[in-house]
C-alpha cells in the first residue's frame, strides 16, 4: 500500500511540474515620461487596383450594398468603424503604370488598359472623382500617389490642379466639368511607389530617382503650395536601402514632408517565436532612418520637420505569388499586426502616417465572401488601436522574460505601449504577449497620479494561434470586461497569445 501512495505521490509531482508555469513581469508608467503626440493618420489604409479591392470590393454595383455610386455600404461602414483616417491610393505597383486621365470624364468613353504589375485588366470605371467620393463616405482623409515610374511631370502637377485649384484653370474647369464644381483639396500627396524596386515599371536609383522626384515636387507645389509630399523611401531591404534614403533626403529635403517605408511580415518557416520577433525589423528601420533625418536636418540647418510615412505594411506570405493576394487570417497575424501598432505608436514622434495594405479582399481586415461582409482577425487590434489610442506616447518600462530566434536577439515576451488621452482622462496600455504557451503574471505600476474605479479591458485571442474568422463565424475578436482598479498599480495577468488593451481611468 505505502508502495502504491508513493508511485502515487511522485506521478503527481511530475504532472505538477509538467503544468505550464506562469511567467513573470512588471510594467512602469509615469505621465510624466511623455515622447510624442501620436498623429491621427497612423490609422490609416491603403487601397489598389489589384484583384478585389476595387473592383467586387469597395466597388460593386450589382451588389445589394451599393449606394448610388456603386460603392457598398457595408464596405463603407466598417470602414469608419476600423476608425480608418487616412486612404492611399492608386498603388503600390499599379501607380507606376496609371495615367490618370484614364479615368475621368465619361465612363463610357474611358479606356480599357491592360495592368502591366499585376496582369489584369483595368476598365478604369473608378478613377479620382469616384475615389474621391468613396473616401468622403468613408470619413478618411485621401492620399494620391503620383506616377513616378511611367509618369510625365506635366501628369504630377496637372492631377494637382485638377483635384485642388479653383475653376478658371484648364483642368480645375475640366474637373468642374465632370461634376465637382469645387476643389477637392487633396492634402497628401505621394512621389511614387517602390522605385528603388526591380520589380517597379519606370524603376530608377537612388540619384535618377531623385532628380526626377524633385522637378515633380517643384511644379507640385508650384501647383499649390499647401500640399504635403511623400517621398519614396527604399523597400529593397536586400540591398544598401539606408543610402538609398540618404540620397532622397538630399536631394529633396526643401520639398518633401515624410519619407515612406514599407515592410511585409511572413512566417516563412513556420515557427512562432521568429514570426513575434519580426517587427523588431521595422522598430530598426525606423530608428535608421529618423538618424538620417536627422543628420540631413543637421547639414542644411532646417527648421521643417521631415517625417516617416509607414505607408505599407502587413502579414503577407501565403498567397505572394497568388494573382488576387486573398489572404485568410488568423489569431496569430493579428498579434503581428497588433505588434505593428506598438512599433508605430512608440515612435509616434517621427512617425506621423501609417496605412495598412490593403482595406478589402486583397490581404485586408475585411473580406466579402458569396456577398457578405465579413472581418478577418486583424481587423480587430486596428479598431482598439485607431478608437482608443489618442493622445501622448509614454515611455513605458518593461521586465519581462525574453527569448533568442535566429538572428533575432533578447526579444521581450510583453510587447508593450502606454498612451496618455488628456481629454478622456485615460491611460491606455496596449500588451501583446508574444508567448506560445504561458501566460504572464505582471504588475502594473503607475509612477503618477492615482488609478480609480472601473479600467475596461479588451481581449483580442482565441483557443488556437490557427483559428480564423469567415463569414458564418467570428471566431477572433475582442472581447471586453470591467475590472477594479485602485491606487498605484495593479496585478494582471496576460494569457498566452493574446493581445490586450486596458483603458484606466486616472485622478
Amino acid at each position: 500500500m505505502k508502495k502504491h501512495l508513493l508511485l502515487w505521490f511522485l506521478l503527481l509531482l511530475l504532472s505538477v511540474n509538467a503544468w505550464p508555469q506562469n511567467l513573470k513581469a512588471k510594467i512602469k508608467v509615469d505621465l510624466d515620461r511623455k515622447t510624442g503626440e501620436l498623429d491621427r493618420m497612423l490609422y490609416g489604409n491603403f487601397t489598389e487596383h489589384l484583384g478585389r479591392c476595387i473592383y467586387g470590393g469597395i466597388y460593386d454595383p450589382q451588389s445589394p450594398e451599393a449606394n448610388s455610386d456603386g460603392f457598398r455600404k457595408d464596405v463603407i461602414q466598417a470602414t469608419r468603424d476600423l476608425g480608418v483616417s487616412v486612404i492611399r491610393w492608386p498603388g503600390g505597383n499599379f501607380v507606376s503604370g496609371y495615367h490618370w486621365e484614364d479615368g475621368i470624364g465619361p465612363v463610357d468613353k474611358r479606356p480599357r488598359r491592360k495592368d502591366l504589375a499585376w496582369g489584369d485588366v483595368e476598365p478604369n470605371i473608378v478613377g479620382t472623382d469616384e475615389w474621391l467620393r468613396f473616401t468622403k463616405a468613408a470619413g478618411a482623409e485621401p492620399y494620391i500617389c503620383v506616377n513616378m515610374g511611367t509618369g510625365s511631370l506635366d501628369e504630377a502637377r496637372n492631377w494637382v490642379e485638377y483635384c485642388n485649384a479653383k475653376t478658371g484653370l484648364y483642368y480645375s474647369d475640366l474637373r468642374a466639368k465632370n461634376g465637382h464644381p469645387e476643389p477637392y483639396m487633396v492634402k497628401y500627396w505621394g512621389l511614387g511607389n517602390e522605385m528603388d524596386g526591380e520589380w517597379q515599371m519606370g524603376h530608377k536609383n537612388a540619384e535618377d530617382y531623385s532628380k526626377y522626384a524633385l522637378e515633380a515636387a517643384k511644379l507640385m507645389k508650384w501647383s499649390d503650395d499647401s500640399i504635403k509630399l511623400i517621398a519614396s523611401g527604399s523597400s529593397n531591404y536586400v540591398r544598401d536601402w539606408a543610402e538609398w534614403n540618404r540620397t532622397v533626403l538630399n536631394k529633396l529635403h526643401d520639398y518633401i514632408d515624410y519619407i515612406s517605408l514599407h515592410h511585409y511580415a511572413g512566417n516563412y518557416d513556420k515557427d512562432h517565436n521568429t514570426f513575434m520577433a519580426r517587427t523588431t525589423q521595422v522598430e530598426n528601420s525606423i530608428r535608421i532612418t529618423e538618424g538620417i533625418i536627422n543628420e540631413v536636418r543637421s547639414k542644411y540647418k532646417m527648421k521643417k520637420p521631415i517625417y516617416i510615412a509607414f505607408d505599407e505594411y502587413n502579414v503577407w506570405y501565403r498567397t505572394f505569388n497568388e494573382g488576387k493576394l486573398e489572404e485568410h487570417y488568423n489569431m496569430q497575424d493579428a498579434l503581428v499586426v497588433a505588434l505593428y501598432m506598438n512599433v508605430f505608436v512608440r515612435n509616434a514622434h517621427i512617425v506621423k502616417m501609417a496605412n495598412m495594405a490593403q482595406l478589402v479582399n486583397v490581404i485586408a481586415p475585411m473580406m466579402i465572401t458569396n456577398g457578405k461582409l465579413w472581418k478577418q482577425p486583424i481587423y480587430y487590434p486596428l479598431q482598439l488601436f485607431a478608437q482608443n489610442c489618442h493622445g501622448q506616447n509614454l515611455a513605458a518600462w518593461v521586465e519581462c522574460d525574453r527569448y533568442d530566434a535566429g538572428d533575432f536577439k533578447s526579444v521581450p515576451y510583453l510587447d508593450v505601449t502606454a498612451v496618455h488621452n488628456e481629454k478622456t482622462g485615460e491611460l491606455i496600455l496596449n500588451v501583446v504577449n508574444r508567448h506560445k504557451d504561458k501566460a504572464i503574471e505582471t504588475s502594473i505600476v503607475n509612477q503618477a497620479r492615482k488609478l480609480t474605479g472601473k479600467a475596461v479591458v479588451t481581449e483580442v485571442n482565441s483557443g488556437s494561434l490557427t483559428d480564423e474568422n469567415n463569414e458564418r463565424e467570428q471566431k477572433v475578436k475582442g472581447v471586453s470586461r470591467e475590472i477594479t482598479v485602485a491606487g498605484d498599480g495593479f496585478n494582471y495577468t496576460f494569457p498566452a497569445h493574446s493581445f490586450t488593451q486596458l483603458r484606466i481611468k486616472i485622478n
